[in-house]
């Protein structure tokens, strides 16, 4: 072979390579369109695009996920689904029932490679495995039972950060009498279904939340106990302003930052809203939480079959090993509020409230107190959900009563089963 032939093919190859690496993409489809949110994805964006991956950006607005639900659904069933989607446990679960081959078997072998299992704990794993194979990658792990508060407001009226709902029904007497907004809230089905689990593992405890919101244990949806948290829930429906309808969450979070409101019940994505504001945690707004329990609510995006096109299963493997990498994980759980889903990931870079989300979860795996979020498509599947949901939000924009509300809540999930 002469040295130019030698030239022509090393050329060739090299420039082949590169064609190869310039056609992977990824087209993905989530949800995440406030500040925060944004700014976090865009870490994965720029990250992909560094490795030669085009990135197709599909934001569709609504902090719940439904309208992004709906798109997907759409695109799947024309068989036109995107490389990967924001997808949470429950979700994946109930595509899985839909039919097989939905989800790409490819991503698996990327996590193997990467040695997932090890790193991941066994609570955030198997709400990512399809068939016991990895379909989906875990960005962090959110806690939901945060409560939100601005020290400054609270301290109008000469009151420190409760610490359980009596103390907290208390403060919010003595900010709504100083014509401050208790809570902050924003009227949307998931954001009632939000509040109103947060008060039923505060209140109730972590084993009458597993009964009632992962079994659907009737004598625990039927209980004294579900009565009482349904009270607590109506007591928050008085500490709102008249303006809440159809409120966004970040919107909610806003009036807390701007001190015109004392509190807001929301995970802790809305601490991304407060950073992204360049407020300190501890100085700024303070995070605390009731009761010994924990709920989670993991970000994965899941990964679609599209086996026949090798860019897009190149994409895929670059996008799975991008969200598992350290330091994308310290970097996107620092813009969006949450914790890394690695458990070998330091937070020397993270705030008290990182630290204290870590540490909880880890003590509450062990104790039993670790319960997945029923509001954030993690404990139920489809149509169980929605029907809480529904009695959930019904009760709160209604004067039915307590009683009442838990004789729907039965009836409800009964018509379901």
């Amino acid at each position: 072979m002469t040295k130019i032939l030698k030239i022509l093919m090393s050329g060739a190859i090299a420039l082949g390579a590169s064609m190869s690496q310039a056609d992977k993409n990824v087209e993905v489809l989530h949800w995440w369109t406030s500040g925060g949110e944004a700014k976090a994805l865009d870490n994965m964006k720029q990250r992909l695009e560094q490795k030669g991956v085009s990135w197709q950006d599909m934001p569709i607005a609504g902090g719940s996920g439904t309208n992004a639900r709906q798109v997907l659904r759409a695109r799947v069933l024309s068989k036109t689904p995107p490389s990967s989607s924001q997808m949470k446990a429950a979700d994946i679960m109930d595509w899985m029932d839909a039919g097989d081959d939905i989800f790409s078997e490819k991503v698996h072998e990327q996590a193997v490679v990467e040695e997932w299992d090890a790193v991941l704990p066994g609570v955030v794993a198997k709400g990512l495995k399809c068939d016991g194979k990895y379909c989906a990658a875990p960005v962090n792990v959110h806690r939901v039972d945060w409560v939100w508060s601005n020290p400054e407001v609270l301290a109008k009226v000469g009151a420190t950060t409760p610490t359980n709902w009596d103390e907290f029904n208390a403060v919010a007497d003595k900010l709504q009498a100083a014509g401050i907004t208790p809570l902050a809230h924003g009227g949307q089905a998931w954001q009632d279904a939000t509040l109103f689990e947060v008060i039923a593992i505060s209140l109730g405890g972590p084993q009458f939340y597993e009964d009632a919101f992962v079994k659907l244990d009737k004598k625990a949806l039927e209980s004294e106990t579900m009565v009482d948290v349904f009270k607590q829930f109506r007591k928050m429906r008085g500490y709102v302003d008249r303006s809440f309808q159809g409120r966004d969450w970040n919107l909610a979070t806003s009036m807390v930052i701007n001190g015109e409101a004392g509190f807001q019940v929301m995970g802790d994505w809305a601490k991304g809203e407060f950073l992204i504001a360049g407020k300190q945690p501890g100085v700024d707004f303070n995070c605390s939480t009731m009761g010994d329990g924990y709920l989670y609510n993991v970000d994965s995006f899941a990964f679609f079959n599209l086996d026949d096109d090798a860019d897009a299963v190149a994409g895929q493997k670059a996008m799975a090993s991008v969200i598992m990498d350290k330091d994308f994980q310290t970097a996107f759980n620092l813009a969006k509020g949450s914790i890394p889903a690695r458990s070998d990931v330091s937070l020397a870079e993270f705030d008290v409230c990182a630290v204290k989300s870590q540490d909880d979860m880890i003590s509450t795996d062990k104790s039993g107190g670790l319960q997945p979020s029923y509001a954030h498509g993690m404990a139920l599947q489809g149509a169980f959900s929605g029907a809480v949901t529904d009695v959930v939000t019904n009760f709160f924009n209604s004067d039915q009563s307590a009683e009442d509300a838990v004789k729907a809540l039965v009836a409800a999930v009964d018509a379901e089963r």
